[in-house]
């Protein structure tokens, strides 16, 4: 098989942001959720003859609210009330991919969904037009729709959609659709309740971990401690005994215990007795991490991927030059539903019920685990309760999916204690950050040098992406394998690890290094991914540039972002709401802003000191992402965004020893809890650029702006996570 690196940067659009959503439903297999005697001119739209309008959400619902502002997307062009839609996750299926996959994440989904969502509604609302000025015999100019309806304009005569489905699914589709002005938005812009809040509130709303089956055991797998250990022998004689238990036997992953119920299960799991195997990382830890990534900072192969001017000479020519170190160490996904997914396997077939980010990439893992071929593999996706990157792995659909192989006919669910959701995560990777920065003799930047010292993400990723967009007659091994290598050709060139590196602040002399080091701890995306520790550092470090200059931070930026009006409108809205340099006594400030996935932000944090001590009283936020579709989901996304970025920026980390994770639950790995929010505040910037992510834009300036609060508070810079003063 000849497959090139360009062939795969290209076909895994998805990487790259990627637009491409299909249309066509000729020679491609039924589309999931598809009712007979509907109207449906495309994969994601379904009128039934009831009047009822059916959408298959291709983005899936982790908190977010994507069930709630893509439907309004539809709607809006649809002429069609959206909380009257009826939407549903969509199935696997080629029309729903996005850049070939189907994977949720990356801040995309309101940006991909924009045109070709709109486009879904604006064609089958002309389609409807069409039918009914057909049956009335008049132009169809002469025709107009309104809640749901086409109007005769000429005699009042209102004909619902739902009794024009039959004729308008026998036109053909048109092109060239003209979609609707901003002028006549009725519902994208406005504060819309969301669809999800009355089922989550009453417990209706079905997440992964709420399926349930005729007949259904639970299973837990107890898994090594270590990364790369294995199993060397088990007894399961006294777990065998403990009540409820059906069934105990090895998997890929370690020990699968199969009960009546889940405690019953995770009972008889704490009764095994198992002897390990220790693998490659026995020796690993934190410090020796650490130390390795310093080392490399120093002597490592550097790849520069961006650069500008005359760096090596700028040096000499500076009036000051500074240089620091910074570190960011792992990080705990840490959503509230632990990982679990429910299986059936019975006939050949494999039905799989999963709270997940990308439901084809669990379709693959799972026929690679039962040797089921994916087309007769069904996925049903279900509410997530948190995502945050973590789902988008997965690891549970693939053990789930090798329990159920063995115990054909009866449905499976796989559940993770909090335990193992800490220990066996994919982290946000540890990085080391090396930079240096100069000033002439006005204090403006005159060269800024960035060296970033990090596994990859993508490398590890890889295999899981080519099984996936790989036809499914590929074999699964083969696929994988061939993921493994084309993971080692991207490694550097995908700067998923180094997001947020290229600075917006001008200066004549710049340049961005990448160093690979891998110290082999599983590593993947985490919100924002590697604008997470890039904008903390670059941040950061601009503050210690301006104090240098003895120029006031916010001015000292705004300086050096004459050429970038989207990042200084935020700044200046944020520092305006904030009372910048008007705080109460014992209140101090620091500022970060930051673009990611598109979109923008600014922030001010507010602080008090006691001692060692401090209060984070008060966080003001500006974003800009484009046309706000729902504003008040814009600003709830930036509110969590502020308080999961607290958590690593304030709490404990991620820590190794002996190649396995310490912390095992949130005693020991706290997340910020409701009494210790701070009052915020979000501002968005009223924008008629197109929409793009904000799932994720509040999360970067949160470190660095807390940093630079601190660092004004008590002279104290804090170059390392979590921030802890002395």
């Amino acid at each position: 098989m000849s497959f090139s690196r360009r062939k795969f940067l290209i076909g895994t659009g998805v990487v790259g942001g990627g637009l491409v959503i299909g249309f066509s439903l000729s020679n491609k297999p039924l589309i999931p959720g598809t009712r007979k005697n509907t109207f449906q001119p495309n994969a994601f739209l379904q009128i039934t003859p009831e009047n009822q309008v059916i959408f298959q959400l291709n983005r899936y619902e982790m908190g977010q609210g994507v069930f709630s502002s893509i439907p309004v997307l539809l709607g809006e062009e649809l002429d069609y009330e959206p909380s009257g839609i009826i939407s549903e996750f969509a199935g696997v299926h080629p029309d729903f991919a996005v850049g070939g996959m189907q994977l949720t994440g990356g801040s995309t989904s309101i940006y991909t969904a924009w045109k070709p969502i709109r486009e879904a509604g604006a064609t089958a609302r002309a389609m409807l037009i069409k039918a009914g000025a057909r049956q009335w015999r008049i132009n169809e100019d002469d025709c107009t729709t309104a809640n749901g309806q086409v109007k005769n304009n000429i005699t009042g005569e209102l004909l619902s959609y739902g009794k024009l489905s039959a004729a308008a699914s026998k036109l053909s589709v048109p092109g060239n659709i003209k979609l609707k002005e901003p002028v006549d938005y009725q519902w994208v812009g406005k504060e819309l309740p969301r669809h999800d809040a009355q089922i989550k509130a009453d417990g209706t709303a079905v997440f992964g971990i709420d399926v349930q089956l005729p007949g259904l055991k639970t299973a837990v797998v107890v898994r090594p401690p270590q990364f790369g250990a294995s199993v060397k022998s088990y007894d399961a004689s006294r777990a065998k005994a403990s009540n409820g238990v059906i069934r105990i036997f090895s998997i890929h992953s370690g020990i699968a215990v199969v009960a009546e119920s889940y405690w019953q299960a995770r009972k008889a799991a704490g009764l095994l007795s198992i002897e390990w195997q220790d693998g490659p990382l026995a020796s690993v830890s934190t410090d020796s991490i650490v130390a390795e990534q310093k080392q490399a900072l120093k002597h490592g192969e550097k790849n520069a991927f961006e650069e500008a001017g005359e760096i090596d000479s700028a040096w000499d020519q500076a009036a000051i030059t500074i240089e620091a170190e910074y570190h960011s160490p792992y990080a705990h996904h840490s959503p509230m539903e632990p990982q679990n997914c429910t299986a059936l396997i019975k006939n050949g077939r494999c039905e799989i019920w999963a709270p997940t980010q990308g439901p084809d990439m669990v379709r693959s893992i799972a026929a690679h685990f039962s040797d089921i071929e994916q087309e007769n593999i069904t996925v049903n996706t279900t509410f997530m309760g948190g995502g945050f990157g973590r789902r988008g792995y997965m690891d549970f659909a693939g053990e789930v999916a090798a329990i159920a192989k063995l115990m054909p006919g009866t449905p499976v669910k796989l559940i993770w204690t909090r335990e193992d959701d800490m220990q066996h995560d994919f982290y946000r990777p540890s990085s080391y950050h090396g930079t240096k920065g100069a000033l002439d003799a006005d204090g403006n930047l005159l060269a800024w040098q960035h060296d970033i010292v990090t596994a990859s993400i993508v490398k590890g990723f890889a295999p899981e992406i080519m099984s996936t967009v790989l036809p499914s007659w590929v074999p699964s091994e083969t696929a994988r394998g061939l993921g493994k290598t084309v993971g080692g050709w991207v490694a550097g060139s995908i700067p998923i690890n180094r997001e947020g590196m290229n600075i917006a602040y001008l200066t004549p002399n710049m340049r961005l290094n990448s160093i690979h080091h891998d110290p082999g701890i599983p590593i993947g995306f985490w919100r924002s991914v590697g604008h997470s520790h890039t904008a903390f550092v670059a941040e950061s470090f601009v503050d210690e540039l301006a104090h240098s200059a003895k120029a006031d931070p916010v001015e000292f930026r705004l300086r050096h972002l004459k050429d970038k009006p989207r990042h200084t409108a935020v700044l200046k809205l944020a520092t305006e709401k904030a009372g910048w340099n008007q705080s109460a006594e014992g209140v101090y400030q620091g500022v970060a802003v930051h673009e990611s996935f598109r979109s923008y932000a600014a922030m001010v944090i507010e602080v008090s000191i006691n001692g060692s001590q401090y209060t984070i009283e008060r966080v003001v936020a500006a974003v800009d992402c484009g046309r706000a579709i729902n504003p008040d989901i814009v600003r709830s996304q930036v509110e969590s965004a502020i308080i999961y970025g607290l958590g690593p920026a304030t709490k404990a980390a991620i820590t190794i020893e002996n190649g396995a994770v310490v912390q095992s639950n949130f005693h020991d790995l706290p997340v910020v809890r409701i009494n210790e929010c701070p009052n915020m505040e979000v501002y968005v910037v009223d924008s008629e650029e197109a929409p793009t992510g904000i799932g994720e834009i509040g999360l970067p300036p949160v470190a660095p702006a807390l940093a630079n609060a601190l660092f004004s508070a008590t002279g104290q810079r804090l170059r390392q996570m979590p921030l802890r003063l002395s």
